[in-house]
């Protein structure tokens, strides 16, 4: 990888090359099968192993694919937010949910918020729950709206522009109550009727309901990360009722949100003394991914200053999460290629496929997820990029792209 700092998608050069490779390519623009009109397709009743969401957030709307197939799966439209909650999987209930904004003029006017319930077969509504008008929308669109561990309740996060969250009962079809959250951000589920949240003074919070979704008790932290000097990234992976987060410097924080108050159960770094004097930092948008069961960390670094938090990367390093070392670095291929490959009507594994291979720059990828089966899937993304990279999670090998995943966002969702 380049000591050079990752910074945003080259556009020009990229733009260049598609340019002038696309005379001769469109001579190479391969046969399309036409599509079969008037089907009516449902999902499996259990969501497979391998399947990932894909929003997009410029299309308005959230992708389902196969990650062992590549095809599409479905598609749910999303709000008029550019990152709202991706859909969220209710286990047990056989319903999606997605938080939606809309306004009464399109873009202005009165606004209504919903979260709408989808059947997690046919993908068709079955019911909507009207919620204050302060569902939260940010660039990357991660742990605005959770379904907690008792899957009868969802709560989402509210910032208008005070931060509260909002409690939604999927079994009784309406909103429970709304529970301020002064200073704190974002809602991770911890177990039952349980969520942690995020706060600026440097704690955590975590929040219990009461059987019928109403706030029961709250607990914090003492102060275990300075925000000013060494921010924690809110795109923290779950581990049982932990939540691992790292910071800006890449030091990783390990919260237990299992009693009355979330505890720093551990800290570390994730690089040497001579990788920090050589600039590798962690970066993207959703940048650690946790495979449980194996204890592998995934995480997007690149090499850049301060201020880089947000870059993508080419690489992804591997740890072991009990031993806290570094085990493996997997070396990502670009992704343009499947990206503009659809659109000049350019084959996978052709020769062309080959040449924009070697000819396009890599920008790295922001975003990464891990399926927690027996045979992990890794996906990786980069933001304005229309293509998923589909790897062995444990030997790092591509196996496949899925392209045409839409136009531009960070967010991978698979489901656990």
């Amino acid at each position: 990888m380049s000591g050079r700092r990752q910074g945003r998608l080259p556009a020009a050069a990229a733009v260049a090359a598609a340019l002038v490779l696309l005379g001769t390519a469109l001579a190479a623009r391969a046969e399309i099968e036409p599509d079969e009109h008037g089907q009516i397709l449902t999902l499996p009743a259990a969501a497979g192993p391998h399947w990932v969401w894909v929003p997009d957030r410029l299309m308005h709307h959230s992708v389902l694919f196969d990650g062992d197939s590549g095809r599409v799966l479905g598609t749910l439209d999303g709000a008029w937010t550019l990152s709202g909650p991706a859909p969220l999987l209710a286990p047990g209930r056989g319903e999606i949910v997605v938080v939606d904004a809309v306004y009464d003029r399109g873009h202005r006017g009165t606004r209504r918020d919903f979260a709408t319930i989808y059947d997690a077969v046919t993908l068709a509504v079955r019911d909507e729950v009207e919620i204050p008008p302060r569902a939260a929308s940010v660039g990357h669109g991660i742990a605005l709206a959770a379904v907690l561990d008792d899957p009868r309740f969802v709560v989402v996060f509210n910032q208008d522009p005070s931060n509260s969250v909002s409690v939604v009962d999927l079994e009784g079809r309406r909103f429970v109550e709304e529970i301020v959250v002064a200073g704190c951000a974002l809602v991770y589920p911890v177990g039952g009727r349980r969520f942690g949240t995020l706060c600026g003074d440097g704690t955590a919070l975590v929040v219990e309901l009461d059987a019928d979704g109403r706030h029961a008790r709250s607990g914090r932290s003492e102060p275990f990360f300075d925000p000013v000097t060494d921010p924690l990234t809110e795109k923290g992976v779950r581990d049982g009722a932990r939540w691992l987060f790292a910071s800006f410097e890449g030091y990783l924080h390990e919260v237990d949100f299992a009693g009355p108050g979330p505890v720093l159960a551990r800290r570390w770094s994730l690089f040497g003394d001579d990788e920090r004097q050589d600039g590798w930092r962690v970066g993207g948008m959703q940048h650690v991914a946790l495979h449980r069961a194996s204890r592998r960390l995934y995480s997007i670094v690149h090499q850049g200053g301060a201020g880089s938090h947000k870059d993508p990367g080419t690489a992804i390093w591997v740890y072991d999460l009990d031993r806290r070392a570094r085990t493996e670095v997997l070396e990502l291929a670009t992704l343009l290629p499947a990206f503009l490959g659809p659109l000049l009507g350019i084959a996978p594994g052709s020769w062309w496929d080959w040449l924009l291979g070697v000819t396009l720059p890599n920008p790295g990828v922001h975003s990464i997820a891990v399926t927690q089966d027996e045979a992990p899937l890794l996906f990786v993304r980069h933001d304005e990029i229309g293509a998923v990279g589909v790897h062995d999670a444990l030997t790092g090998a591509r196996l496949r792209t899925l392209d045409e995943a839409g136009i531009s966002g960070p967010t991978l969702v698979v489901y656990e």
